[in-house]
Formats: structure tokens, C-alpha cells, sequence
């Protein structure tokens, strides 16, 4: 295992001060934020999870490997990226082995969004003022469109959530008053239903989103206030973010 410690026949610690050239991720947010910021001739690798979970940006021309720690040996990588919860194992192996892991906490508020992507630009060797600045903090008037965000099995998304701080950025209120993730009640939205609801969830029939197709939420809310933006951009915080929040933002009008 000695040549795990070697990157061309060098030490690794000898390149630690140049841009990293051979950069392999371990999760599916790290994929979208290194194809979205990296020369791909310097990506070795991405994770398998970016082929399951395809979006139209993202061809099928980038590298990927296994999830194997036999590949990602025989990649040599300088650098590896990995989210907070991510491939645990497999990245301490690597650090044993005498790899360079980093890993990045996925952003819990829209200012940590802007850290995060000036931090990967700069373990990129790139600049980091490059990064998109977070938008200055807004919060919605008074009488501000309530929206209600409809994710799989009926779940919406309430206060204390970064999700629910995209909303109000946007300049809705919303729907949901209590914290976190919850299940949602027919009836009650019958009674008092939102301005609009937007189905957060993938495009495809599935017993899952069935509670969307339901007679009671399809009569309370009218064709117009039925909203679709692409799922991807809800599954992980990154740049683009910013136009998630555009976009919402432009409904209104």
C-alpha cells in the first residue's frame, strides 16, 4: 500500500501548495457543486450517485467511479471531496492511507451558502471571490402571498428550515407556521387554502406524490397557483440557489 502515499512518483505533501489535479468527490452535492466550478481535467472522478440521480446539465462525458476504494486507489487523487454525511468509511480509509480528504458541512442558511462555495473554490486553487454573494436578508410584508412548498407523501415544509428561508427571500410567506417538516392536513387546506403551491418532488408518477393529485387540493387551489421549478435545485444548496430564488420571486408578479 506504500504507492497510496504517492501521487506521479512524488510525495503527496510535496503538492500540497499547487492546484489540485486529479480532484475526486464521494457524494451527490459535491458532484453538482465540482461540475458546476471545476475544469473537468481536473476532476478524476465523480460519484456513481450523479448517473442515479441525472440532471440535463451535467453530460455523460465526466468520469466517475465505483464507490470502491480499490478505484479511487488506482485514481490517485490529490484531492477528495465529501459532504458531512457522506461515505464515512470510505474517507477515513482514505485519510489512513494518507489521501487529502475535505469535508464540507452542506450549508444550513443562505449566508453559509456563499462560505461553502467560496470554500470549494479555494481548496480548488481557484479565486474565491468568484462565489456568488448571498443576497442581503429580506422578510416578506405583511400581506405577502402565502406558498405553500409540497414535497413526497404529503409533506410540507414549515418554519426553521433552509427551504422555508428560500421562501420568505423570495418575498412569500410561508404557509406553514410550525417548525420543521410535517405532514399535511387535507382539510385544513381545504379550510384555508395557500395562494400557491409548489410541488417540490421528482417528475414522475409515483405513490408517493399522489397526495398532490388529490380532488379536495386540486379544487382549493386554482390552476394559475400550481408552481413547478426543477427538483434538483431543491435537493442541495449551492449557486444555484440564487436563481431558485429569482425565479420565485418573479411569480409574484
Amino acid at each position: 500500500m506504500a504507492t497510496a502515499f504517492f501521487l506521479g512518483g512524488l510525495p503527496a505533501m510535496a503538492l500540497a501548495t499547487e492546484p489540485p489535479q486529479r480532484i475526486v468527490s464521494l457524494d451527490l452535492c459535491m458532484d453538482w457543486a465540482l461540475a458546476h466550478h471545476a475544469d473537468p481535467a481536473r476532476v478524476a472522478a465523480l460519484s456513481p450517485l450523479h448517473l442515479r440521480y441525472p440532471i440535463h446539465w451535467i453530460n455523460g462525458h465526466w468520469p466517475t467511479h465505483d464507490g470502491s476504494l480499490e478505484q479511487i486507489v488506482r485514481l490517485q487523487p490529490d484531492l477528495v471531496l465529501a459532504g458531512q454525511y457522506s461515505a464515512l468509511l470510505l474517507r477515513e480509509r482514505l485519510r489512513t492511507l494518507g489521501y487529502p480528504v475535505q469535508v464540507l458541512p452542506l450549508p444550513a442558511t443562505l449566508k453559509q451558502v456563499e462560505s461553502y462555495e467560496r470554500r470549494l473554490l479555494e481548496l480548488m486553487g481557484r479565486n474565491p471571490e468568484l462565489a456568488q454573494p448571498a443576497p442581503a436578508l429580506s422578510t416578506p410584508q405583511p400581506g405577502a402571498k402565502r406558498l405553500l412548498l409540497l414535497g413526497s407523501n404529503g409533506i410540507g415544509t414549515g418554519r426553521d428550515t433552509f427551504e422555508h428561508q428560500i421562501i420568505e427571500q423570495a418575498g412569500w410567506r410561508d404557509y406553514l407556521t410550525d417548525s420543521g417538516h410535517m405532514q399535511l392536513d387535507l382539510e385544513q387546506i381545504a379550510a384555508d387554502p395557500p395562494d400557491a403551491i409548489l410541488f417540490a418532488a421528482p417528475e414522475h408518477q409515483a405513490l408517493a406524490n399522489r397526495f398532490a393529485e388529490h380532488p379536495v387540493l386540486r379544487r382549493s387551489i386554482p390552476a394559475d397557483g400550481w408552481l413547478s421549478t426543477d427538483y434538483w435545485r431543491w435537493q442541495c444548496p449551492g449557486p444555484w440557489t440564487w436563481d431558485l430564488i429569482r425565479q420565485l420571486n418573479q411569480w409574484l408578479d
